[in-house]
């Protein structure tokens, strides 16, 4: 068997979005790997990666209730780091969706574990998930 993690994930955007990334990833403490115009990248702790950068294809839109990708999750070590996204979102006027924030015990049954989620999605239409996973504070 083989052992691996996750490498990167690209995200096509519109390039005039680009700071909305920039200023998102920063917010959620990642680091920018390498920035151009039109083009960034953001690491996280563990050498994950995301890459934004213009689409081949402008005219594609994105659904993402679609075939390909739903939602990109990044995780929080404190179920307050969701909360604290949630006011960021606030005031860049940005919508939570679908009734969250909220605890999800339908993902971790009666145990002593949290599933404490935002969701949201950018202005091109990519959904985000802020979560904290682990035991309930």
């Amino acid at each position: 068997m083989i052992q691996s993690n996750f490498g990167h994930i690209q995200v096509n955007i519109q390039p005039t979005n680009l700071d909305f990334y920039k200023e998102l990833f920063t917010f959620l403490g990642w680091k920018l790997l390498f920035e151009m115009p039109g083009f960034a990248g953001y690491g996280d702790a563990n050498g994950g990666s995301v890459w934004f950068t213009a689409p081949i294809k402008a005219d594609a839109k994105n659904d993402y209730d679609g075939i390909g990708m739903n939602h990109l999750a990044i995780s929080v070590p404190q179920a307050a780091d969701v909360d604290h996204t949630v006011e960021y979102l606030k005031a860049h006027n940005v919508a939570c969706l679908f009734n969250t924030p909220c605890h999800r015990p339908d993902f971790t049954g009666d145990g002593p574990d949290d599933y404490y989620q935002v969701m949201f999605e950018s202005p091109d239409r990519v959904l985000f998930e802020v979560v904290y996973t682990g035991p309930k504070e």
